[in-house]
């Protein structure tokens, strides 16, 4: 299949095939010169349709995805010549923690907003984990020094910034509510009522409108069929992953356990 036609088939609109163009030519520049090529750091829906693109490509090996930590959100697309098993992670990526005064409260957006604000653009940022009185950061090894030179101020707010090791990445303890119901099918509308405490006409209504994702891509499809490990967002009420699907009761319902993001 040409790159054309994997295009055509796999991107949803002209922002996703520019950046599945991108990712293509990364792949092809790995194969054909030997050499590791890589991407910058992906959502989990730019990822998804990469992944997508690479599997429809036939290209099923020779790539890893890379984020700093194991439950990373945002990760790089890595492309390996056959001389080399795993990314180079101190090559590709690094850590600034940044502090504030314990009488500021600085949140995720605070940061980000602050990191834009400074001329760096959304793909060289990794995952922001946000402690009490500090926040790690991962981002491209490129951009970790001016980061850490002119990173200073996060609104009115104060900040100080250096790399430490990703070895002393701190990740926070991921909350989440744990919800069990019954479903009468594991129907996109019905487990995202339960996931998203609201009836099913109304999380019918949601998916059809547009704002839900199953698995990180868009669906507008009530009867889309949700497996164990699945994940559901919707905007404005945040995410939630099938955790277990069990068996059903005498009345033909099916046990189902939920973990809400909180």
């Amino acid at each position: 299949m040409d790159k054309r036609t994997l295009l055509d088939r796999i991107a949803r609109d002209t922002e996703e095939r520019v950046l599945l163009a991108h990712v293509l030519d990364k792949c092809e520049l790995c194969r054909t010169r030997d050499v590791p090529a890589h991407t910058d750091f992906l959502s989990p829906a730019e990822r998804r349709g990469a992944e997508e693109l690479l599997h429809a490509a036939l290209y099923h090996d020779g790539w890893r995805t890379l984020g700093g930590y194991a439950d990373a959100e945002r990760r790089m697309l890595c492309f390996l010549p056959a001389w080399q098993d795993e990314p180079d992670t101190e090559e590709l990526l690094a850590v600034l923690r940044v502090r504030w005064h314990e009488s500021e409260t600085v949140g995720h957006r605070d940061l980000l907003g602050s990191l834009m604000a400074l001329g760096v653009v959304r793909g060289k940022l990794g995952d922001i984990l946000v402690s009490p009185q500090s926040a790690d950061v991962i981002v491209c090894a490129d951009v970790a020094d001016y980061l850490a030179r002119e990173w200073t101020q996060a609104g009115r707010v104060r900040l100080r910034a250096q790399r430490i090791p990703p070895d002393a990445l701190n990740v926070p303890e991921r909350r989440v509510r744990v919800i069990h119901d019954t479903v009468a099918t594991l129907r996109l509308d019905a487990v995202a009522s339960t996931g998203f405490g609201m009836s099913r006409g109304r999380a019918a209504e949601l998916i059809a409108s547009g704002r839900v994702q199953l698995n990180h891509r868009e669906t507008t499809k009530p009867d889309a069929a949700v497996r164990e490990g699945d994940v559901v967002s919707a905007r404005g009420l945040g995410r939630f992953t099938l955790a277990e699907v069990g068996g059903q009761s005498k009345k033909g319902r099916t046990a189902i356990a939920v973990e809400r993001y909180l």
